[in-house]
Order: structure tokens, then sequence, then C-alpha cells
């Protein structure tokens, strides 16, 4: 029975020898990251050629936007009475609210509504952000 006992101990011996031949090769996979990266250095240098050929292309406008809206009675005394694209609104209240000192000395976000203004906005002061929703309700 004592070398029935032995046998098995050779073989054990025998599987712990490749393990070690295995570790051997694991030392080698890091040489191989270390050569990836100057390979993904040389990759950027090919993507930021076709980014130069993005910007030929020119940016069509929205449809949405250009379309001539006729203003109310109450948008038509600030920005005048002929049809106007949403963007044209914006920019010609924008020329009022500056020409007339109606933005907020504190806090340059909010719009301070006069007499004008207040028929448009509803209440007395407003943000810019609200500025676009209010519009729409007076154009058409």
């Amino acid at each position: 029975m004592a070398t029935a006992k032995k046998a098995p101990a050779k073989k054990v011996a025998a599987k712990k020898a490749p393990a070690k031949k295995a570790a051997a090769p694991a030392k080698k996979a890091p040489a191989k990251k270390a050569a990836a990266p100057a390979k993904k250095a040389a990759a950027p240098a090919k993507k930021a050629a076709p980014a130069k050929k993005a910007p030929a292309k020119k940016r069509t406008p929205n449809a949405a936007f250009m379309k001539a809206l006729t203003p109310s009675p109450a948008l038509a005394a600030v920005v005048g009475s002929t049809p106007l694209p949403r963007t044209a609104v914006v920019s010609k209240l924008w020329d009022y609210i500056k020409k007339n000192n109606l933005q907020d000395k504190a806090n340059k976000r909010n719009i301070n509504a006069d007499a004008k203004l207040k028929e448009i906005f509803g209440k007395p002061q407003v943000s810019m952000f609200e500025l676009a929703s209010l519009i729409g309700k007076h154009v058409k």
C-alpha cells in the first residue's frame, strides 16, 4: 500500500510542472500590451483626417423656423405687423428689450415687462427661457 500512495504523489508533481510553464507565457503577454498603445497612437491620426471634411457640408435651416408667421395685435405693437419667421420675432423682441432697458439689473436672465410686453407676457416679469413659449401664443 505504501507504493500506491507514492504513485499519486508523482502524478501531482507532474501536473504542477505544466502549470509553471503556463506562467512563463503570461510574462510575455504584458509585452504585447505595451506594443498595442503604439498602434492606438497611430489610429487617431487616421480619424482626424475625415473630421476636416465634415465642415464642408452646410447645415440646412429648419423650414419650420423660417416660415413667416403673422403676429397678434399685441405682439405687432412691438415687432411690427408684417409676417416674420419665428427667429426674427425673437430677435426683434430682444432689440426692443435692450433698447428700452427692460432686462433686470440684478439678474440679466429676467425681463421686466413694460405696458406693451405685459400684454404679451401676462405677468410683470419673465425669464428669458419662457420667451419663446410666450411668443408662440401670439403668432399664427
